[in-house]
């Protein structure tokens, strides 16, 4: 059995067995977007070629398109006095072999700390670390494959949770017809310690998209398909006034798409991006105002790379996440 083969048969044997696996979460930072090209265009995306190295977090296999030596910082303003901050390195072994260490934090900054009658004891600030390694490999000329290992730590006060978990992933890509396909089993893991008796799920998610050039031009669709293993209608938003989730409005809420406009030269790209489900939920909560849209851009000079976006998560607070990269 060749190794394309026997990874296949791994991968399909991973999704079989998580087919039904449900989750909550306490840690939050498995589920923010790592990455800001990924952020412009809906904030999910695993099947974008790019030598971006924070899409590695979103599908494993894509590591194997970033440049050999590249450290990457990024931060993002996720919400009011809440922000993230990320680092990675790159770093390729031959022609087939790229690893990968990254950390990400999350800080909702200082909060007070009070008793059950309202008197302040102190302060403490909630936090979420996350750190791992990943691997990708050239399987054949149009096949990677690709796995994440990743820590997570939550602290809330003098609570904390620990937890495990992995990405496996897999991409086709085809330079001829401009074609790449991904799949990702995102956030297989356990929760190792828990804030209370109760454990709960890391948020597993399986992934599916497609990247397609327009014919010739420098213009690319994408279409990401999220939480397929998740299709109870009890689980999402709806803006219907009987407030019951239609097929195609739970069809409509696993789907993220985006276009994209790379230079001919490579010297910049701009992205724009819609997420349905999120549309929905800033909707629900009466925020309508470029509810489920995202932006994004960026500039690539001499191996330095700067991008930037912008997208809503909440009612109360855009989100806007910028990277900056150097391959030496």
């Amino acid at each position: 059995m060749t190794k394309f083969s026997t990874f296949l048969l791994l991968f399909c044997t991973c999704l079989v067995s998580l087919r039904a696996q449900q989750s909550t979460a306490t840690t939050e930072v498995f589920s923010l977007p790592a990455s800001v090209r990924a952020n412009a265009m809906g904030g999910e995306n695993v099947s974008v070629v790019e030598n971006d190295a924070q899409l590695a977090l979103h599908n494993p296999a894509l590591l194997y398109n970033v440049e050999h030596r590249t450290l990457s910082l990024d931060f993002m303003n996720y919400a009011t006095g809440a922000n993230m901050f990320g680092a990675q390195y790159v770093h390729a072994f031959g022609e087939r072999h790229t690893g990968t260490a990254f950390a990400r934090y999350l800080t909702a900054g200082s909060m007070d700390e009070t008793d059950t009658h309202g008197n302040v004891l102190g302060t403490f600030t909630p936090k979420d670390i996350l750190f791992g390694a990943g691997y990708s490999y050239l399987l054949s000329n149009y096949w990677t494959g690709g796995a994440n290992l990743k820590f997570a730590y939550s602290s809330l006060a003098d609570f904390s949770a620990f937890s495990l978990a992995v990405d496996l992933g897999v991409n086709y890509y085809n330079p001829d017809k401009d074609l790449s396909i991904g799949i990702v089993a995102k956030n297989v893991g356990a929760q190792l310690a828990n804030y209370t008796d109760r454990t709960e799920r890391v948020p597993f998610s399986l992934q599916a998209g497609l990247s397609k050039a327009f014919g010739s031009s420098p213009i690319h669709f994408h279409l990401t398909a999220v939480d397929l293993t998740k299709w109870n209608h009890r689980q999402y938003y709806t803006t219907s006034e009987d407030g019951k989730v239609s097929f195609t409005s739970n069809l409509l809420n696993h789907l993220v798409v985006g276009l994209d406009y790379v230079s001919p030269t490579d010297l910049f790209w701009l992205s724009l991006g819609y997420n349905f489900r999120r549309s929905y939920e800033l909707q629900a909560a009466g925020s309508s105002a470029l509810a489920g849209f995202t932006a994004g851009g960026g500039i690539h000079v001499k191996g330095f790379n700067f991008s930037l976006s912008y997208a809503r998560y909440h009612r109360a607070a855009s989100n806007f996440m910028a990277s900056a990269s150097y391959s030496f």
